[in-house]
């Protein structure tokens, strides 16, 4: 038989949701001066690029695909250390060893395009979000003649029947052509291409780009192997410029390769502007970018509310006055971003809560070397704390797992640190209720999803335990944690819509009453708790509130939260939690 459990107390920690890096655009009349700037020759260069020293960042992110669903098992690489993604796509690696100005992450996954992300590692939990693009197999072409592959929108590429090997040899055979053309006005364009913005030119010199279009190749033999362009041969590409850009748009421009190694882009050759497509050649297949190249400077701030409290999973764009596209951001869990941008503009920056409207902007004014611009204050803005703790089946902090966040438009992981999450966000102003699911990754064990909502955002201690289906935990001030896990029962009078919820093993009791199961927030004077680890004094006054978020048909489940402050039958003041996860019984 299951009987009540005990758990230590815990200390909250800092979690992060997901962040990427601003890197805005600039097509308009400064492009002649970012021409007069930069050395646009063809040719490839190693990479030089000064990212700074070693040091260790910790990591958290999900792989999606296309339609924004979880891929599980991808094998994950950050620096020296490596993860594979779970059932919701998520992976955690910790004290990874990267640059001081970039980290690079690698995601693949058989039958998805290599993901590759590149991101200004913050001092916090570093979150990120990767999308993976199926392989699409646009073609097959034959060796030792002139062929061409089209993709539907007209995109092109024209090879003149040289192929090789990994090895260096020359490939006769049949070969397959997978395109994909990553397209300027594709809405997750920054989850989807590889690295950043951030490249160099011919001269070694450190840029920020402006994208023309993208464009993924590979090559496989008859027996799967990987080919490429043969020694001393080009492949022609050709992809049409966005209809928004196309006023913008250079007679002339660099083309970029991306260095796999490096994680940025190396400029390499240009491609010239006829009939509307941009019509370059390549002496090799990988990501090619299209691309306005501009001097670039780091730009850190860290989102803030009105009181100054750290905001996370805040959407940030950043648009210069003639941009086409402006570039999203997202800040980690201690409100910080960090990232590449164009230097010496001006900037608008518009804030977006998590269901996607827009609550705050402002402008930037002209930065001309890295800068930490400080705190992003919104007045107005007041954070939502969502806290709580998770623990094992045996009442022991979870030390390695996480837990999720459903709130409006937005999937988040938050981080653990021994049991203890906690983070800052905004409330949407028409959505109260969110979800919450805790993972433990030494046991691949789930608490399930549970719903809660705004009104009492402190959850309190959740089981991440499979073998338990319904539980019922008290704290009382940072005392152990109690739990109740048998004899649970979760009643509603069909006459008044009285509930009751209650447990008693082993001496320890617990009764919540209440006069309404309607999902609301109550006082007292609706609901009411007697429990013997509370030892409450009921004539005293106090400021418990009563939560109830879920209330469903028998069978179902009843979740309820409880906290604030009351008065003991010793005459103190304590602080109390309580978190139920009840099966309905009648």
């Amino acid at each position: 038989m299951k009987t009540k459990k005990t758990t230590s107390k815990i200390i909250l920690a800092v979690m992060v949701l997901f962040a990427a890096l601003f890197n805005s655009c600039n097509p308009n009349e400064a492009i002649d001066e970012a021409f007069a700037n930069n050395d646009t020759n063809a040719g490839t260069a190693e990479s030089t690029l000064d990212q700074g020293s070693s040091i260790q960042r910790d990591f958290i992110g999900r792989i999606v695909d296309a339609a924004s669903l979880p891929i599980d098992n991808a094998n994950i690489i950050i620096g020296n250390k490596t993860a594979i993604t779970d059932a919701n796509g998520v992976f955690i690696i910790s004290d990874a060893t990267v640059k001081e100005r970039q980290a690079f992450i690698t995601a693949e996954k058989p039958g998805y395009l290599k993901g590759m992300r590149s991101v200004v590692p913050t001092t916090g939990t570093n979150a990120i979000r990767i999308m993976l693009i199926n392989e699409n197999l646009a073609g097959t072409v034959a060796s030792g003649v002139a062929s061409e592959v089209i993709l539907s929108n007209g995109t092109k590429v024209s090879f003149d029947g040289a192929f090789k090997d990994e090895n260096g040899n020359a490939y006769s055979g049949n070969v397959d052509v997978y395109m994909y053309h990553l397209e300027t006005s594709n809405p997750s364009i920054d989850a989807i291409m590889p690295g950043s913005l951030q490249a160099q030119n011919t001269n070694g010199e450190e840029r920020i780009l402006e994208t023309y279009g993208m464009l993924n190749v590979e090559l496989k033999g008859d027996s799967g192997q990987k080919l490429n362009i043969a020694d001393g041969h080009v492949a022609e590409i050709e992809i049409s410029v966005d209809p928004l850009q196309t006023n913008n748009a250079p007679s002339s421009i660099p083309l970029w390769h991306f260095d796999e190694v490096a994680g940025h882009w190396i400029e390499d050759g240009e491609a010239n502007l006829v009939g509307g497509k941009y019509i370059g050649e390549v002496s090799h297949f990988s990501w090619w970018n299209y691309d306005v190249p501009f001097p670039s400077v780091q730009f850190c701030l860290t989102v803030v509310d009105g009181s100054n409290i750290p905001l996370s999973n805040v959407k940030i764009e950043l648009w210069s006055s003639v941009s086409v596209s402006g570039r999203i951001a997202y800040s980690n869990g201690n409100g910080e971003i960090c990232g590449q941008i164009p230097s010496n503009e001006t900037f608008t920056l518009n804030a977006f809560d998590q269901c996607g409207v827009q609550i705050y902007t402002t402008t930037v004014n002209t930065v001309t070397t890295d800068i930490n611009y400080g705190n992003l204050v919104m007045p107005g803005v007041i954070a939502k704390v969502i806290s709580g703790n998770l623990v094992d089946c045996s009442n022991v902090n979870v030390t390695s797992g996480y837990v999720s966040l459903n709130y409006g438009s937005q999937f988040s992981g938050l981080a653990i640190n021994n049991g203890a999450f906690n983070m800052s966000v905004i409330q949407c102003a028409s959505l109260n209720a969110f979800t919450l699911e805790g993972f433990n990754y030494n046991t691949f064990e789930t608490t399930t999803v549970l719903p809660f909502n705004f009104s009492n955002s402190n959850v309190g201690n959740l089981i991440a335990c499979s073998t338990i289906s319904e539980y019922i935990s008290i704290q009382k001030d940072n005392e152990p944690v109690e739990f109740y896990l048998v004899n649970l029962n979760a009643n509603l009078n069909p006459g008044n819509g009285y509930i009751q919820i209650s447990s008693q093993v082993n001496g320890g009791i617990v009764y919540i009453d209440g006069n309404s199961s309607a999902l609301n927030t109550y006082t007292t004077s609706d609901f009411s708790i007697e429990s013997s680890v509370l030892n409450m004094d009921h004539s005293a006054p106090d400021t418990l509130q009563y939560t109830l978020a879920n209330f469903d048909s028998i069978g179902g489940y009843v979740d309820l939260t409880i906290s604030g402050t009351y008065t003991d039958n010793d005459g103190v003041t304590r602080n109390a939690t309580v978190t139920v996860h009840v099966i309905r019984d009648m």
